[in-house]
């Protein structure tokens, strides 16, 4: 079990998350790098995310890059490349749809391995499947509580992997929750349909 907490910041200009253990025992973090002064203030005045690219470098304790997520600027689905720490690729999640209960295929060298399937719309809860549609991990959104939740946009997910993996779906289990967020949650404040057309 993994759980992911996103450090809570009334404006986050950069996403950062700590990595730990079922015991509570750091074992990672994630950092997104690369945001230059322009992106940091599209953030700040809001609703451009999606126009940008975004990169988030996975952690170990010994601050070692292990793996890399990079979201390129997107319209409406998403894609996000996995990268080991040495830059050499694992494989992509890919937002399969928009409307409805969200899913993401996850593939390696142009060869479906797995996907994730939201529970519902509200995109709290997912399954993690192989190949053969069999649930490999469970992630789950959970309660932030009043005071962070109110205040600031920060989540906390857990991963729940059933047995051990191998790879590349093992890597990309352990990138899905970080996934989500960079495809689905990081967007809440982004351009809407009626931003668009607010007639």
């Amino acid at each position: 079990m993994l759980v992911v907490n996103q450090r809570a910041k009334l404006i986050e200009l950069a996403a950062e998350f700590a990595i730990y253990d079922q015991h509570g025992h750091p074992i990672g973090s994630v950092v997104q790098v690369g945001q230059s002064t322009t992106k940091k203030v599209a953030r700040f005045i809001g609703r451009l995310d999606q126009f940008f690219t975004h990169t988030l470098e996975v952690r170990d304790t010994s601050g070692a890059v292990v793996l890399r997520l990079i979201r390129p600027a997107k319209v409406a689905k998403s894609r996000i490349e996995v990268e080991r720490g040495d830059g050499e690729p694992i494989g992509e999640i890919k937002q399969d749809n928009v409307l409805g209960a969200i899913t993401f295929s996850l593939s390696a060298d142009g060869v479906t391995v797995g996907a994730i399937k939201a529970e519902n719309v509200l995109a709290w809860d997912f399954s993690v499947v192989d190949e053969s549609d069999t649930e490999v991990a469970r992630i789950s959104k959970t309660w932030a509580g009043w005071d962070k939740a109110a205040l600031t946009n920060a989540d906390k997910y857990v991963v729940r992997i059933h047995r051990r993996l191998p790879d590349p779906l093992a890597r990309l289990v352990v990138a899905a929750s970080l996934s989500i967020d960079l495809a689905l949650k990081q967007d809440d404040k982004g351009l809407s349909v009626s931003d668009l057309f607010p007639w």
